[in-house]
């Protein structure tokens, strides 16, 4: 995905957005906490505005990830216990 930022002065700063297929859309971060998502269709101007409050924007980012969030953070844990349990075992092993 090709992305661009740039900056808006007063407004906040824009990322425009292109897929591999070339689908192009927007995400304006206003400097008040709004992010707006703009869609594009054929021209330059945006057939779509939604705009999105600082917990809508963090529960679509959920919905966007790979992996949620959850899911991470308990490959996390299991991976730091696998490591406390190694070190452990060398500690043990030392005395």
């Amino acid at each position: 995905m090709d992305i661009d930022r740039t900056t808006v002065p007063g407004t906040g700063v824009l990322f425009h957005l292109r897929t591999p297929a070339g689908a192009h859309f927007a995400l304006l971060l206003e400097t008040g906490g709004t992010r707006r998502l703009l869609l594009y269709g054929e021209s330059d101007e945006p057939i779509a505005d939604i705009a999105l409050r600082a917990e809508g924007a963090d529960r679509l980012a959920d919905l966007l990830r790979s992996r949620p969030v959850g899911d991470r953070l308990t490959r996390v844990e299991r991976r730091l216990d696998l490591l406390t349990r190694d070190r452990r075992g060398i500690a043990t092993a030392h005395r």
